[in-house]
């Protein structure tokens, strides 16, 4: 069996609600220790009660054993649009994907799953929600809604994004955003997945898209996608290797050790000024390792939530 069959076998969209369904209720569980105890009680069917509005639907058992004020929640409701963006370019294929499973994910890997999870925490709260990849081009776009089949077709694009193969597909994020801006002309709640690799010449036009999406106006949060061991630690081996750049095909020749410390250090400037810049656009930047848990990106999510007014 040769691996691109492998992949597609163990990567239906079914194995992928199952994953994202085991990452949130894991989430869940450990909410009780955290500042959002609350969300953990009866996750979809509440949300919490605020000052004026109607007493009518509040649920008097739930505030008998929490103290706490919920009202019932129902099917039509829907408080919230979130509009989910993947960056499906050669580089987020990176490092090459063996197995889809939690714990062994690359760029693409993780941020399809955490794109996933956060749909299944949006469809616990029944709220809509929609989608764009692109890369080289703008490959798929779907306005928010909140069905089950609205779910199942985007759980199927995320899968065809994290199975078909990418060699040298470079991508300008910026062209992709500027469109993605023009299309959502309601309010919504914006997660851009993206490891951000760009030229500094692309840079400020990078920004400018993401300025063009902020005050469209929408609430733009980016994950920074990255492997911490390989991208910004250079833990490889001290023997000659080929650093193939996988967006062009261009390559150096080098031992890892004889620019590891200037590499370092110039990958944690990049980081503080992302960092810095995203700051100064009002735009909240998560800069998560893909070999960590998911709990930093569903906490911004909630946090992100509870401000989306």
């Amino acid at each position: 069996m040769n691996i691109e069959k492998e992949i597609n076998e163990i990567t239906g969209f079914k194995n992928l609600e199952l994953l994202a369904t085991q990452v949130v209720e894991g989430f869940i569980s450990g909410l009780h220790k955290s500042p959002f105890h609350g969300f953990s009680a009866e996750f979809a069917e509440h949300k919490i009660y605020n000052n004026g509005e109607s007493t009518k639907h509040i649920d008097w058992k739930l505030y008998a054993k929490t103290d706490k004020l919920y009202t019932k929640r129902y099917e039509e409701e829907t408080n919230l649009r979130c509009h989910l963006i993947l960056d499906n370019s050669s580089s987020m294929h990176y490092p090459a994907l063996r197995q889809f499973g939690i714990g062994s994910l690359n760029k693409i890997g993780f941020s399809v799953l955490a794109a996933a999870a956060i749909m299944n925490l949006l469809k616990r709260q029944r709220d809509a929600v929609g989608m764009s990849i692109y890369s080289d081009t703008y490959e798929f776009y779907a306005s928010e809604k909140g069905s089950e089949r609205h779910h199942h077709l985007l759980l199927h694009q995320l899968t065809d994004a994290l199975t078909k193969p990418r060699n040298q597909v470079p991508t300008k994020t910026y062209t992709h955003l500027h469109l993605i801006a023009e299309k959502l002309k309601r309010r919504s709640l914006v997660f851009l997945f993206t490891d951000m690799f760009q030229s500094d010449a692309e840079e400020e036009k990078l920004f400018e898209a993401l300025q063009h999406l902020k005050y469209n106006p929408h609430q733009v949060v980016l994950f920074h996608s990255y492997d911490k061991e390989k991208e910004i630690d250079f833990d490889f081996s001290n023997r000659p290797k080929r650093f193939v750049d996988v967006e062009t095909g261009a390559h150096v020749n080098l031992y890892a050790d004889t620019i590891k410390e200037s590499y370092e250090a110039a990958v944690q400037d990049y980081f503080k000024a992302l960092q810095l810049k995203c700051g100064q656009y009002r735009i909240k930047y998560v800069a998560v390792d893909i070999n960590e848990s998911f709990n930093k990106i569903l906490t911004t999510y909630l946090v992100e939530r509870q401000k989306f007014g």
